[in-house]
């Protein structure tokens, strides 16, 4: 990367406002709600013909052009016509059986009261009978009424209820009442109750309250003809070229304003209301966004310079899909429909996830996909086909380790494009030769999201000063300019510098962190240590070491420096501030404790202050930050280790870790206990593949290995 000033940012023109709620933040908000409202607008055409259902028309229209639709009017007619074959259906309402039984039960339950009373007589419990329940029975069947056994009492209410049962178990219409009891007389009157109680049983059927069980049931009908609609396909029309759609003097039908409203004839409502509908729209879109940064994405909410970047996305890629669709790709209107495949909602897509968020990103395709329904005439295929692209698009950048990725998710998105495009074809038309030319259009449109992504992409990275891991990775390869002179001018330093690259990597994946900054990070995080390479004795090839002739006090001067001069040359050098952040925190506070014990063990130690022999800080702000520390501290520790066994090793690694956390430098990172722990395992894990035993092969074995390969370049 070369040196000099920084890019132009988009800063300058968006400064920061600690108010989220910022006048300016407003303003852009209209100023975007305005465009994407005018962008769709253009839609909505004069009024040119005004007719009415019912009216008679004073002059005869015909097409202008060929369209194709389905017809919704003559859908919904087909639909209902399919409703009204439908036979009704009963069902069984149990709760009336369950009625009747509790009659009969009642009946019975009169007669055992006045049984079971002993103080009457039996005339008088015979004239109380009669009198409760209004029977005409013969002397004998009351004789076997009132001094009968309960039992026969109990089996003549059994079986009477065992045969209405049986009866109405396959269900009673209303007009079946009457022969349904005439059928229930004649099975009571055959069973096998007692003969003198059969009179009984007669006055009990006659006088019960015998209702219908079998009703309409009107749920199932209206789902039995919701099913019958449901089967009904959707009835397409085609208007050819010049076809009359109303006659001079015809009576204006729902079909025909139907017609003219898709050949664009006819503004069917208001064009005010329309536009103001679609206005409302937009507003619910974004009201729905914003509550959605506020809730899911605050740092996007708070950050002026990514709202903007966000409006931009939107409205840009808005415009683009409009520019799109006013290509005519040819006189057939079905294949000048495929166009609307055509718009690049992918490439919106992956610019979000990239330079913003992957979820965020999901949400503005999905309303991109909207819009784009549309501008298309509210045609939902096109919407299903825009949103799969842009979610395949997401998917393809998810994961992103260089920019040729991008180049790699045009082909994702050809493909889903192209699968999702012959899908809807099918569905709707059955034509191949659609579905071929369909195919083709998936395929532009997959690279011409892909060269819009990488295109833009670096513009945008510049201007809004974001770091995406395309950037860090970019800064990642070893032929960057700081990089290059820290292996050349330092090559101690640059080998500590991957080694803790690679500790700091592996624990940032363990724990949640973003793996790629991290490497970044402690790629670079001493590269201040390039203004004074031979200061630090990583780099010192001689036995001679410069700060044998200095004080303590200005060595540690000299060391703790290198974070600032660092820091200078990172900006010098337009890196971005997540990795100059890391280089600046990168020691915290921490103390050069080699000199601070130097400078007190001398003789003018009674002025010699901690707080002299400490770095400026700040502490680690971020679990990345606070990660690069460990490492850079625990592979330190380790190479002055003089024997790297595993207990060694793991005893040095969780000393200089609780060094660091009792000396309070991680109390503002976002690391917990749980998280330090699987630092040191991994850290653990890592520098003992490093620092393993080798076996040591005999000198003879050696020596005939090396005569094999002599022998064997003599051989060639």
């Amino acid at each position: 990367m070369k040196k000099g000033r920084r890019g132009p940012s988009i800063k300058k023109f968006l400064p920061e406002s600690k108010n989220i709620f910022s006048t300016r933040r407003f303003i852009w908000g209209v100023i975007f709600f305005i465009t994407t409202t005018l962008i769709l607008s253009i839609s909505f055409l004069p009024e040119r013909i005004n007719v009415k259902v019912g009216e008679v028309s004073s002059r005869q229209i015909k097409a202008p052009n060929e369209v194709v639709y389905v017809s919704e009017v003559l859908t919904q007619k087909a639909r209902q016509e399919a409703a009204s074959k439908v036979e009704p259906i009963f069902k069984i309402d149990q709760t009336v059986v369950d009625e009747i039984e509790k009659n009969i039960s009642g009946f019975f339950n009169t007669i055992r009261t006045v049984k079971a009373n002993e103080k009457l007589s039996k005339s008088e419990k015979i004239k109380a009978t009669q009198d409760k329940l209004g029977f005409d029975l013969p002397q004998s069947s009351w004789d076997a009424v009132i001094e009968g056994e309960a039992h026969s009492l109990n089996t003549c209410e059994s079986v009477i209820k065992n045969v209405i049962r049986e009866h109405m178990r396959k269900g009673i219409q209303l007009e079946a009442l009457d022969t349904a009891r005439e059928d229930i007389l004649k099975s009571v009157l055959a069973s096998d109750i007692p003969q003198n109680l059969k009179p009984l049983a007669e006055e009990i059927i006659v006088k019960m309250q015998l209702k219908p069980n079998l009703i309409p049931d009107v749920e199932g009908t209206e789902q039995k003809k919701k099913e019958a609609m449901e089967t009904v396909e959707p009835v397409r029309v085609t208007i050819r070229k010049d076809e009359k759609i109303v006659g001079d003097g015809e009576v204006v039908t729902e079909e025909m304003v139907e017609a003219l409203e898709h050949l664009g004839l006819l503004k069917s409502r208001n064009l005010y209301l329309s536009l103001l509908g679609l206005a409302m729209f937009v507003l619910v879109i974004y009201v729905l966004l914003i509550l959605y940064l506020y809730r899911y994405n605050r740092n996007i909410f708070e950050d002026e310079q990514k709202l903007f970047l966000l409006g931009l996305l939107l409205n840009v890629g808005l415009l683009i899909d409009k520019g799109i669709i006013s290509i005519k790709l040819s006189e057939n209107p079905e294949i000048a429909s495929l166009v609307g495949f055509m718009v690049p909602t992918a490439a919106v897509s992956m610019l979000t996830a990239v330079l913003l968020d992957r979820r965020l990103a999901v949400f503005i395709t999905m309303i991109l996909s909207m819009f784009l329904g549309i501008l298309m005439g509210n045609q939902l295929h096109f919407m299903i086909v825009s949103f799969i692209s842009g979610v395949v698009g997401i998917y393809s950048v998810s994961d992103i380790s260089e920019r040729t990725d991008l180049t790699r998710a045009s082909i994702y998105i050809a493909l889903a494009g192209m699968s999702a495009i012959v899908a809807v074809i099918f569905i709707r038309t059955n034509s191949l030769n659609l579905a071929v030319l369909g195919s083709v259009v998936g395929l532009i449109n997959g690279i011409l999201s892909s060269v819009l992504t990488i295109g833009t992409l670096p513009f945008l990275e510049n201007a809004f000063g974001i770091t995406t891991p395309v950037k860090l990775l970019e800064l990642s390869n070893p032929n960057q300019p700081l990089l290059k002179r820290l292996m050349i001018e330092a090559p101690g330093t640059y080998h500590h510098s991957v080694m803790v690259a690679n500790l700091a990597e592996r624990a940032a994946d363990a724990t949640g962190a973003d793996p790629l900054l991290t490497r970044v990070g402690a790629y670079y995080h001493d590269i201040g240590k390039l203004k004074r390479p031979y200061f630090f004795i990583e780099n010192q090839v001689a036995n001679e070491n410069p700060h044998n002739k200095l004080s303590p006090s200005l060595s540690t001067l000299v060391i703790t420096s290198h974070v600032k001069d660092g820091v200078e040359l990172a900006k010098e050098n337009n890196l971005p501030q997540e990795v100059i952040d890391i280089i600046e925190q990168h020691h915290g506070t921490s103390l050069v404790s080699y000199f601070y014990h130097k400078a007190m063990e001398s003789d003018n130690c009674e002025g010699v202050s901690e707080i002299d022999f400490r770095y400026e800080g700040p502490k680690p702000r971020t679990k990345e930050a606070a990660i690069v520390m460990l490492a850079d501290t625990v592979e330190a520790a380790v190479r002055s280790l003089p024997s790297t066994a595993q207990g060694k090793l793991e005893g040095c690694v969780k000393r200089m870790i609780r060094d660091r956390l009792e000396d309070g430098q991680l109390e503002e990172s976002e690391l917990t206990f749980r998280e330090l722990e699987v630092i040191t395992k991994v850290f653990v894990r890592v520098l003992s593949g490093i620092f393993h035993s080798r076996i040591e092969y005999p000198d003879n074995l050696i020596q005939e290995l090396e005569g094999r390969k002599g022998n064997g370049d003599h051989h060639k």
